[in-house]
């Protein structure tokens, strides 16, 4: 059963203190960038929380890429949820996701 996206909200910046909230169970993530719109990660998952939380989110600095220790640049990201009862649920919803947003951009070329 899948129960429909949740509000976008900011992914937390490192050194902040902040939290992802999410559910620790199945369902489907999607992380956009909060500037453009354009998707960074989307994925359907066991742990929707744990997944959030290991994203790499790589840094824009290229002092990070050099290895000096400037406080690197983190894109502002935007995460949104949407928790199903099993992984196999998830994986279904995330397949028409895909299928729609294809349809989508075929008929917009």
């Amino acid at each position: 059963m899948i129960v429909g996206w949740g509000n976008w909200k900011s992914y937390p910046r490192p050194g902040r203190g902040e939290n992802i909230e999410a559910p620790i169970g199945p369902g489907i993530y999607e992380v956009r960038y909060a500037n453009t719109g354009e998707l960074f990660d989307f994925g359907a998952v066991d742990n929707v929380a744990q997944a959030l939380a290991g994203l790499q989110v790589t840094p824009r600095s290229l002092a990070s890429f050099f290895g000096r220790r400037a406080a690197a640049t983190f894109p502002p990201l935007e995460y949104r949820i949407c928790a199903t009862a099993t992984k196999a649920d998830a994986r279904i919803a995330a397949e028409r996701m895909i299928g729609r947003r294809e349809t989508y951009l075929r008929g917009a070329a």
